[in-house]
């Protein structure tokens, strides 16, 4: 007889009106911060997509946007802690205001390497905003200037971010447990 399926479970970390309303309260601060300047959004695909759409419809400003893609994790939930790009920039940015939308800030490698892919584009100025932010796993001294979210130790899925493609289409935030009722390793 075959074992069991694994089976998973979904614990809500983040609801959907709490992700709206400090959607909300980024995209006021974004575009205080930024008025009366144009910014190139540069998306993080493929977790950022849906918190970027979100966000760019709350900007009261002048904004363009582009996406870069990267990879550090595969099909897994554990980084392989080398990071390729994926996809490029479709247009340049030298000389323009820059600001990064990520889904999730974790240990910080991938992070690094878009601040130095992006730097050799010589952009006027680069900021980051990331829907969370997990400074509990850093293992490079980054951070960004904008956080929707600081979480713990745990593995998310939805609202754009996935496990193996999976998920992503959850309206919010949510915790990926085993049967075992452990977490997969955290991300």
């Amino acid at each position: 007889m075959d074992p069991a399926p694994d089976k998973t479970t979904l614990e809500v970390l983040l609801d959907q009106k709490a992700i709206a309303r400090r959607v909300r309260e980024l995209g006021a601060q974004i575009s205080a911060d930024y008025r009366g300047r144009p910014v190139r959004l540069v998306g993080v695909l493929k977790g950022a997509w849906v918190f970027l759409a979100d966000l760019v419809r709350c900007l009261d400003l002048d904004v363009t946007v582009d996406f870069l893609s990267f990879t550090s994790y595969g099909d897994g939930v554990e980084s392989s802690g080398s990071v390729k790009i994926t996809k490029d920039l479709d247009q340049p940015i030298a000389g323009l205001d820059v600001l990064i939308v990520e889904d999730i800030l974790d240990t910080g490698r991938t992070f690094e390497y878009l601040l130095g892919v992006l730097e050799a584009h010589n952009p006027r100025s680069i900021r980051v905003v990331t829907l969370l932010d997990k400074p509990s796993r850093r293992l490079r001294p980054v951070q960004a200037d904008y956080v929707g979210f600081t979480i713990p130790d745990v593995f998310v899925v939805g609202y754009g971010l996935d496990c193996g493609g999976k998920y992503r289409n959850l309206p919010d935030v949510r915790i990926l447990r085993t049967a075992t009722d452990e977490p997969p390793a955290a991300r």
